[in-house]
């Protein structure tokens, strides 16, 4: 299936001349067949969960004795209570709702069928009662009459936990849910075991409920300005590098000057016109205001730092994203990518849990210890859900790499079209026509791949989730290492996967061959990797820090200004969090559109010499960009006639070396600077942790840059 060869065809591929869309054929059938039948079998798992009657018990719920809301039920051997007719009783009512059982996923509570939920709050068992004469919904059990509510011993146990909290029926499910926060907390408290202090939680949810309204806004801001953002993107990218740094940079002295005056007039404020039960959320929000300011301070310092020693790759990645801007004119729909992926993803998700919620009723009745009746599912069937899980893992990355194949396919199909206005009506539709036709068979075997990394990690995940207290330091230290070691090779399979699509896009070869190529390719450019892709994804990473801090200082000031005493730190965080995933849903096309751009001009370059019937592919400004930098280099003295002709990478190893070292000097500047301002054995302890840093890790990392830099791959001639 193409991993597999003989050395000989192996050169012969080493050989193979590169056809940009020149020829098409069907690549990696067999893992397309595989993956068909994969989703065959879960077609058939979400079909035996609703054949077996497990539809009617999730949408009508049913009672602890078995017994489907909503309609008449038959009876169950040796189960009591069993076989009732609940035409008129369509809510599930629970008579401790807020009594959440994690481990084994369900409430551990009675179920019962009643006919309306309270909508207010019961306090007494008279209280109970008389919702049951006037609304005729009984809330006790079904051997107590409501006349007996008051009057019977077994009341206490028999009817729902009192206060019985004011509830709503959840829309096409029927159960009666609580409304009141405080049952929310309880469930929080469940879900969030790191928290000791119940006040402290409830607090946080208690300020989450209070500002949704400035958390809404606040999201809805972050989409604007992620929308923005890839306007400007597309029609001034000469200048987009400067303005993202010119606002990174006024932006991180604006948001640590805020913190910091924000900090300063809370502390000044007289503490007695706060009333006492407000005293503690004032004293952490302006806890919580002083970390914030000193985390800004320091990402600043950091940032200053990075700015400093990235300042002479600028005019490489202006270059870079000037041809992706031209790319998003002539593709004007891969703006829209990420909605239609997401809205994949929704509708598969959607399906994946509605058939989890399915099998979660299916099976046959059994009756527990408690006399209770639940609905397991017994022999070879019971493994359905392992099948379930890893179908959630491979089909979501098959979604997501079937957008990777799409967008690449386009940006190939603009690359090498000499002449742009042969293009395709649409591109995009072009590329998916390609895919579905052509490769979808490599996109499944990529998602494959990626799926058997990710799920040995969720499992050791897990089992540190589980054993968290349990464990000596050394099975710490052994899982947190293979865990980490298991997402570098997550991370790294993920880029090589993306490039191999776009080998595929570009020669039609299956998955093995292509990311043999790629990588092939990838090696032989790694300077240019380091200098082009890594320095564009740097600066898309500061249009993502840029929409999260603009929209984190928004609810700053909003939050200041707000008359109600809320903690900040959850909806803070809500909001950053959402900013974040907005800013990367956007800017990941753009981020994509960059890698496929380089692996073409890699390509482009390797095959190419620009002479006659070996003309280049590439874009007029990139190769404006290639000629200035042979000039500069001439100018310099770094080469003679020989040099001119030679297309040298766009960053060398002593300019590498020449940024670590500057680097380290500005770091050592600012690290003397801070230990002068502290005194006696601070200064001390101060000093030897910056000369150790030094000495152990900046010069080794030095040293290595020098050694990778003599190993560079020798150059493309272009005559």
């Amino acid at each position: 299936m193409g991993c597999c060869s003989s050395a000989s065809s192996a050169a012969q591929s080493s050989k193979r001349e590169w056809k940009p869309l020149e020829d098409r054929s069907c690549t990696d059938i067999p893992w397309l067949l595989l993956f068909i039948l994969f989703c065959i079998g879960m077609g058939f798992i979400c079909g035996f969960s609703v054949a077996t009657g497990a539809a009617a018990r999730l949408v009508s719920g049913y009672d602890s004795y078995g017994n489907i809301c909503g309609q008449k039920n038959a009876k169950l051997e040796a189960i009591p209570n069993s076989g009732m007719d609940h035409t008129h009783r369509k809510y599930v009512f629970f008579l401790d709702p807020c009594n959440l059982d994690l481990i084994n996923r369900k409430i551990k509570s009675v179920a019962l069928c009643v006919a309306a939920c309270p909508r207010q709050e019961l306090k007494t068992l008279s209280d109970v009662q008389k919702f049951a004469e006037i609304n005729g919904s009984a809330l006790c059990s079904y051997n107590l009459k409501p006349s007996e509510y008051t009057t019977s011993s077994k009341a206490s146990v028999l009817c729902p936990k009192l206060p019985v909290p004011a509830s709503a029926p959840i829309p096409f499910f029927h159960r009666c849910a609580p409304v009141n926060i405080s049952c929310y907390a309880k469930f929080a408290e469940a879900l969030i075991t790191f928290v000791s202090d119940n006040s402290v939680l409830h607090r946080l949810i208690s300020g989450v409920m209070t500002s949704k309204e400035i958390i809404l806004g606040l999201c809805l801001l972050s989409l604007v300005l992620s929308m923005i953002l890839m306007v400007i993107i597309r029609y001034i990218s000469r200048i987009l590098v400067w303005i993202l740094t010119i606002l990174l940079i006024l932006g991180s002295l604006g948001g640590t000057g805020v913190l910091w005056w924000l900090y300063a007039k809370q502390r000044k404020s007289p503490k007695e016109a706060v009333i006492p039960e407000q005293l503690q959320v004032a004293e952490d929000n302006l806890r919580a205001l002083l970390i914030y300011a000193i985390s800004a301070t320091v990402f600043t310092v950091i940032l200053f730092l990075i700015m400093l020693v990235m300042r002479k790759r600028v005019a490489l990645t202006i270059a870079l994203f000037h041809v992706a801007g031209k790319v998003f004119i002539h593709l004007p729909l891969l703006v829209f990518q990420p909605f239609w992926t997401f809205f994949a993803l929704v509708l598969f998700w959607v399906y994946w849990i509605m058939t989890l919620l399915f099998l979660g009723t299916t099976g046959s009745a059994v009756q527990n210890d408690q006399g209770f009746v639940e609905f397991r599912v017994s022999g070879p069937l019971q493994y359905m859900w392992w099948y379930h899980v890893v179908g959630l893992i491979w089909i979501s990355e098959f979604i997501l790499a079937c957008q990777q194949m799409t967008v690449a396919g386009a940006v190939v199909t603009y690359y090498f079209t000499r002449d742009k206005r042969n293009l395709p009506f649409t591109p995009i539709l072009a590329s998916v026509n390609r895919l579905i036709r052509y490769h979808l068979g490599t996109v499944a075997k990529g998602s494959f791949i990626i799926t058997l990394v990710k799920i040995p990690r969720m499992i050791l995940m897990y089992i540190h989730s589980q054993l968290k207290g349990k464990e000596n330091a050394c099975a710490r230290c052994v899982l947190k290492s293979c865990i980490c070691c298991l997402w570098c090779l997550e991370k790294c399979l993920n880029y090589l996967n993306q490039n191999a699509y776009t080998a595929t896009a570009i020669n039609s070869t299956n998955f093995c061959t292509s990311a043999k190529d790629a990588f092939v390719i990838l090696v032989e450019n790694a300077l240019r990797v380091a200098a082009i892709n890594t320095v564009g994804d740097f600066m898309l990473f500061l249009g993502k820090v840029l929409i999260v801090c603009s929209t984190g200082l928004a609810g700053i000031m909003l939050l200041n200004y707000q008359q109600d005493y809320t903690v900040w730190v959850l909806p803070l965080i809500i909001v950053c969090l959402f900013a974040f995933l907005v800013a990367h849903c956007f800017l990941s096309i753009y981020e994509m559109v960059v890698d496929v751009l380089f692996l073409c001009f890699a390509i482009d370059t390797k095959y190419n010499d620009g002479s006659p019937g070996r003309e280049f592919y590439m874009d007029k400004v990139l190769m404006e960009f290639v000629e200035n930098s042979r000039k500069a280099m001439k100018e310099a003295g770094k080469g003679g006639v020989a040099d001119a002709r030679e297309l040298k990478p766009m960053v060398g190893g002593d300019e590498e070396v020449a940024a670590l070292q500057e680097f380290h000097f500005h770091f050592l500047s600012l690290s003397l600077f801070t230990d002068c301002t502290s005194s006696g054995e601070a200064f001390v302890i101060c000093v030897t942790q910056d000369v150790l840093l030094f000495l152990f890790v900046c010069l080794p990392i030095t040293w290595m840059a020098e050694f990778l830099s003599q190993l560079r791959p020798p150059s493309v001639k272009v005559s």
